[in-house]
């Protein structure tokens, strides 16, 4: 009996762990939804607030941290090139330019390894341990323009005139174990930390940061005069083109991004973003239809399992069935007393089903159906970054969600199960019991 107990609390397991898994899937893939929404939003607006910015940023330049405002400097370079600054100057001379806002960016000269696991396998790179930003600390840039961080968790931000302190960001502070109103010591300078931001990330890689004037950053490490980007604001729109054409044709160095290049970057990423939610849509519809198959195939074999375990008690308890007969136990007084020997048996492999499901409900509902692919996705979140995707952190959260979602016993799934235990006890066993309610007694009393 403790076998069939035991093997109907698998098949218990099976049916409340599969639609646990179909759950989780639904709330994954709603909340990617969600996010990809959100994020095309977000960058639709941040795009129609920089109508009139030029990003120049130093031709080898890998890219500036995802999720930066306006202006943030951009993540660290594979070959750093610099110009000089006094471009700066030459630039805001063209015709319709009314500010331009320099910016620079050093990887430190600290290294850290990391691993790194892809589809393909594991392998460990090096890279700086953080990135030096210098912002230049004007108070008309930081009242005009989006130029420091804006996801402060300690502390206050930067100011006009700030010199011999810095911003930095929480993942290495945490790393060095220094916090606000602590010292940062970079190469040989020490720097007071003001306030601590949250990181971005650059596709799978969160970015250590620290940000600073301008002018402490180009000193301390021995960049005097020396930028990485130019963030370059025309009077008005209509004049951006030909400015980005100038100074396209003069500094063969800078690369220059306009409005028009961010609204083709946003129609790519919602191309992607629309084909990533297609296949996990596609995926959770292949998953439902085998949930719905093999929980059909469960059902069965549970019901099967109680029949043929009723059936055999039956045959059993057969002069046992004679004798209650015999001293005066109606048909239904027997057929009952089988009903609910089925039904407990029922029961007890519901408790059983819930235990196993509350444990292996996520590794159960993991081997039975297909995962959720985000191929899409992951392509995505290294493809794009900058300024112009303030919200692809929202992204990538939204697909790690989906990717490790691990399914839950929901409580009115276990509630439901012990429904389905009932039923099944009761529907299993209502034809033995019939059968034992059937049975003559004198048949009953000579059979061996």
């Amino acid at each position: 009996m403790l076998l069939v107990v035991i093997a109907l609390g698998f098949s218990m397991a099976i049916m409340i762990s599969i639609p646990s898994g179909i759950m989780t899937n639904q709330e994954a893939t709603q909340s990617l939804t969600e996010n990809f929404g959100s994020t095309i939003t977000n960058m639709q607006e941040e795009i129609n607030k920089t109508a009139t910015l030029i990003e120049c940023q130093t031709s080898s330049g890998q890219g500036f941290p995802s999720g930066a405002p306006t202006g943030m400097p951009r993540f660290g370079s594979r070959q750093e090139v610099f110009v000089d600054e006094t471009v700066g100057d030459e630039i805001r001379s063209i015709e319709g330019v009314k500010d331009v806002v320099s910016f620079f960016q050093k990887s430190s000269n600290e290294t850290t390894s990391e691993t790194m696991n892809t589809p393909r396998g594991s392998f460990t790179i090096s890279r700086p341990l953080y990135t030096i930003t210098g912002i230049s600390l004007n108070s008309s840039f930081i009242d005009d323009y989006s130029v420091l961080p804006t996801n402060l968790t300690a502390g206050r931000n930067l100011q006009a005139g700030d010199s011999g302190v810095l911003l930095m960001s929480s993942n290495l502070s945490d790393y060095y174990g220094v916090g606000v109103g602590g010292v940062m010591t970079i190469n040989g300078e020490s720097f007071s930390v003001v306030g601590l931001y949250e990181p971005t990330s650059q596709g799978r890689i969160e970015t250590r940061m620290v940000c600073m004037n301008i002018t402490d950053a180009q000193t301390v490490t021995g960049q005097i005069g020396n930028v990485s980007r130019f963030d370059v604001y025309a009077e008005d729109a209509s004049y951006v083109d030909g400015i980005a054409d100038v100074i396209k044709a003069t500094y063969s160095e800078l690369s220059v991004t306009t409005y028009k290049d961010r609204l083709t970057q946003l129609q790519n990423m919602q191309d992607m973003y629309n084909e990533t939610l297609k296949n996990a849509e596609s995926t959770l519809s292949q998953t439902q239809s085998v949930a719905f198959q093999e929980i059909g195939i469960a059902v069965v074999a549970s019901g099967l399992i109680v029949l043929f375990t009723m059936l055999y008690t039956v045959r059993e308890r057969t002069k046992e069935i004679g004798t209650l007969k015999a001293i005066g136990f109606s048909n239904w007084n027997v057929m009952s007393q089988f009903l609910l020997e089925g039904i407990f048996m029922s029961l007890l492999a519901g408790v059983v089903g819930v235990a196993i499901g509350s444990v292996a409900a996520p590794t159960l509902s993991s081997l039975l159906l297909p995962h959720v692919s985000m191929f899409g996705t992951q392509r995505l979140a290294g493809s794009f970054q900058g300024p112009e995707n303030p919200a692809a952190p929202a992204s990538q959260t939204a697909t790690a969600a989906v990717q490790t979602a691990a399914a839950t016993l929901d409580p009115q799934l276990a509630l439901l199960a012990f429904g389905v235990a009932v039923l099944l006890g009761a529907v299993g066993s209502l034809y033995p019991a019939w059968r034992a309610a059937r049975t003559s007694p004198m048949e009953a009393l000579k059979y061996e």
